[in-house]
């Protein structure tokens, strides 16, 4: 090798040894929280999608708090995050919205759910957004929806009590689906030449994995599913365009007439991905839940004989015992709720909450510079030992004498701050209403599946089949 190579492959050699340092050891105005940033690029994103079959603090996230403490570094998808389950800095991030921080999801996030979804949008966008979904998750629309929601639940499990099984996730997520993509755009699958649910199913398949876009691979299948699901959309958005409404139908409708405003600040993109996500939310989330409420009762007969004993007391107290709930009797479900709140600790549906640092700060002694993302991990708080007793146990009662109907520093199941899910109160509407017409006409039995694996999304890869009998025909 002559001198000219020599000193070439030396610079080389130098060059990327003083890279490798650099990614290892990033600069900051101060001391950045311990960890490790992984390898160059990749990071520790293999590791961090990692399948896992605990319920307990992600083993990612475990690992890293007994080596580096409640905050620590890393980088994931390319970016440099923080990720912190101290309940005092997570629950700082929330009420910094819009002042030193601002939601800020992985491209690969923002490729799936559109980079105009609400999650993306940001100051007054935003707060216009999310008044509009108001308008359709409110409590004046809930109290009218409420009917149709008990309707649709005693509909379903009538009709799976005279099967001998159903896979619990796949049937309550069809359920949810008709119910919410009715009332959003007024779509009947029966009606239908074109299957909107399959489009979102092949997109939930890869929603949470590798964000390797290769068909063939999980996440391509996702973005061929929501390429399709919001060509649909589009198509319906046209359609509706060119056919004059005398009233408002459906939130569709709603959107439209925004649409059609002088001044609006809404455009088509943002609609089309609004209504993209509103369906995916309002049904995903909530079979997700629904099937490990009924893995919990199931699993937890004393539980399921009190939430029972609720709901029957409920129906006794009526003069008419096969009227329909109420919104009084909704509300007076006092173990129902505790129930729920238990479920959504214990089932950690969303894996993790993403902002982004918009100036450099210090807390607790670190410096976080400016453009870094913070992961707030809301399993890791919810199995903290430190904030809940014995976390792996399932026990409602745990909430007895609790706030529970918003976010604090130790629960963080429907996110905290300016962007608490506006969705919260449709989800546990439907979750009682469900409870309500199962356990006071139903038995359920578990009869295969039901074993969870996170990547770190909440997933049923044998799904959950269960059972459904009508109780007067057991005695």
């Amino acid at each position: 090798m002559g001198p000219v190579a020599f000193f070439i492959v030396a610079l080389v050699v130098v060059s990327i040894t003083h890279w490798v340092y650099r990614w290892r050891n990033p600069r900051c105005n101060g001391q950045l929280p311990p960890g490790s940033m992984g390898l160059p690029l990749l990071g520790e994103t293999l590791q961090f999608f990692a399948p896992n079959t605990s319920s307990d603090i992600p083993p990612f996230i475990k690992k890293r708090i007994d080596r580096y403490g409640p905050v620590f570094r890393t980088s994931l998808v390319g970016r440099s995050v923080i990720i912190s389950i101290d309940p005092d800095f997570s629950y700082f991030v929330f009420q910094q919205e819009g002042k030193l921080f601002k939601s800020s999801y992985p491209d690969t996030f923002t490729q799936i759910f559109g980079r105009q979804n609400v999650g993306s949008l940001h100051g007054f966008m935003y707060k216009y957004l999310k008044n509009m979904v108001l308008n359709l998750f409110g409590p004046e629309s809930l109290k009218k929806m409420l009917p149709e929601v008990e309707e649709a639940a005693c509909r379903n499990l009538k009709r799976w009590s005279s099967q001998e099984s159903v896979e619990l996730k796949d049937s309550t997520a069809s359920m949810i689906f008709a119910l919410t993509a009715k009332k959003l755009i007024s779509y009947d699958q029966e009606k239908s030449s074109d299957n909107l649910r399959e489009s979102f199913v092949a997109f939930i398949s890869g929603l949470i994995s590798f964000p390797l876009d290769i068909p063939g691979t999980a996440y391509h299948k996702c973005l061929q599913g929501r390429k399709k699901a919001m060509g649909m959309l589009k198509n319906l958005l046209q359609e509706r365009r060119a056919k004059s409404r005398e009233q408002q139908s459906d939130f569709f409708d709603y959107v439209l007439e925004e649409l059609g405003r002088e001044g609006t600040i809404l455009t088509e993109a943002i609609a089309l991905d609004l209504m993209f996500v509103l369906l995916f939310a309002s049904f995903e989330t909530t079979s997700l839940a629904i099937t490990m409420a009924t893995k919990f009762l199931l699993e937890n007969p004393l539980v399921l004989k009190e939430l029972t004993e609720e709901h029957e007391a409920i129906v006794r107290r009526r003069e008419n015992t096969n009227s329909g709930l109420t919104w009084k009797e909704y509300k007076s479900m006092t173990f129902t709720f505790q129930f729920i709140n238990e479920t959504a600790r214990m089932t950690n549906i969303v894996p993790a909450i993403f902002r982004k640092a918009l100036k450099e700060f210090k807390f607790k002694g670190y410096t976080i510079p400016a453009g870094w993302t913070v992961l707030v991990s809301p399993p890791a708080i919810h199995m903290n030992p430190a904030n809940y007793k014995d976390p792996l146990h399932f026990n409602p009662r745990r909430w007895e004498g609790m706030e529970s109907n918003g976010a604090s520093k130790h629960f963080m199941a429907f996110g905290g701050g300016m962007r608490f899910c506006v969705g919260t109160d449709f989800f546990k509407m439907q979750m009682a209403v469900f409870l309500h017409c199962l356990v006071t006409k139903y038995r359920g039995k578990a009869i295969k599946g039901g074993e969870i694996v996170r990547t770190p999304g909440l997933q049923f890869p044998n799904g959950f089949h269960v059972q459904i009998s009508e109780k007067n025909e057991l005695k």
